[in-house]
């Protein structure tokens, strides 16, 4: 499978009439302004710093792409669609609101080569959605990721963890919904604060009360579970870390975490390593826990912190964490040698 690599082109702000209470694209995406003029060269710069081996993909992200004039977009499509018909990119992707999609703007995303539509959904939640003055409904969510899937394209759910008047077990639901409407992939963004937007004076009032680090963890690790039993990947965790994400004048509070998504899935591991190996009965000796290929750091741990705990936990003298290339997803295969013996065979865990 060809290595998949965006070339992002970022729009902030044009097209959203709302202010969400937690957003702040300046910060977000580190661009304050746009020029859709230098759009073809920033596109041939991307392409020209990844290798030709990997699967390109042309992305406008800034939330509301089917928002903006409507020449607009169809001018910036058009661009980037010459790319895909000399064969130096694969497709089109973009990221919009539920609520700038209707029969009329997939009939013209239809027109070029767009292969997927990622919807910025953050909650299924009506409380939520209001709580965060999204300016949609949930019904009005749910129809839009029924109509991208009908029309063809692949959908990418996007939602986050810890908004006001959120809590885990809302979390959970959205996370289960999103399974049903057919998403191929999702993103999961744990909340975080920036200065100059109504969750930062909500903060600093008291109104609202970020999450922890440790909080938002577990919450995001809870959706996962769900998102990999229904197998669905998780494509991102977290922002991406910029000059805005580290600068403290910029964030006020929240999973601000330059590993968040690591930690979040080395918790998913954890409780799957928990839970087959007290079905197995294994402890004491030596287990070889064999993973995903790329998952074992993922699997061990920050600072190998699963092996840690894991050892302490069960009564192992020693875990090794291998790669296997049949494994998919955050399933594992367990093998257990007592000490002084010779391996008890293999344990295989499967998406529940």
């Amino acid at each position: 499978m060809k290595n998949h690599v965006n070339i992002p082109i970022f729009i902030p702000h044009l097209g959203c009439p709302n202010q969400c209470v937690f957003c702040n694209q300046r910060a977000i995406s580190g661009q304050s302004d746009f020029c859709a003029e230098a759009v073809e060269g920033k596109i041939r710069q991307a392409l020209s710093t990844v290798p030709a081996e990997c699967e390109r993909e042309i992305a406008f992200f800034g939330g509301s792409f089917t928002g903006i004039d409507r020449e607009l977009m169809t001018s910036l499509l058009a661009c980037a669609a010459e790319f895909v018909e000399r064969g130096e990119a694969s497709g089109i992707r973009l990221s919009t609101r539920p609520d700038y999609i209707d029969g009329e703007i997939l009939a013209i995303l239809k027109r070029y080569p767009v292969r997927t539509v990622e919807l910025g959904l953050q909650s299924l939640d009506d409380r939520v959605l209001a709580a965060t003055r999204r300016g949609h409904t949930a019904a009005c969510a749910e129809r839009a990721c029924r109509e991208v899937v009908q029309a063809g394209f692949s959908l990418v759910g996007q939602m986050m963890i810890g908004l006001p008047a959120s809590d885990g077990e809302s979390e959970r639901q959205t996370a289960r919904k999103i399974c049903e409407l057919g998403a191929d992939a999702v993103r999961v963004y744990p909340t975080v604060v920036f200065r100059d937007t109504e969750l930062a004076g909500m903060t600093e009032s008291g109104e609202y009360v970020p999450l922890t680090c440790e909080e938002a963890v577990r919450r995001t690790k809870d959706v996962l579970m769900i998102f990999d039993g229904a197998g669905i990947p998780c494509i991102r965790v977290g922002l991406c870390a910029g000059e805005s994400l580290s600068d403290p004048e910029q964030v006020l509070g929240g999973a601000n975490h330059s590993a968040i998504g690591e930690l979040a899935m080395g918790e998913v591991y954890y409780e799957r390593l928990c839970r087959e190996l007290d079905k197995a009965g294994y402890s004491g000796g030596t287990l070889t826990v064999y993973v995903a290929v790329g998952a074992v750091s993922r699997a061990s741990g920050q600072n190998r912190r699963n092996k840690v705990r894991i050892c302490e936990k069960y009564g192992f003298e020693k875990i090794k964490v291998l790669e296997k290339n049949e494994i998919i997803g955050y399933n594992i295969i367990l093998e257990h040698t007592p000490a002084g013996r010779a391996p008890e065979g293999r344990k295989n865990s499967e998406r529940r």
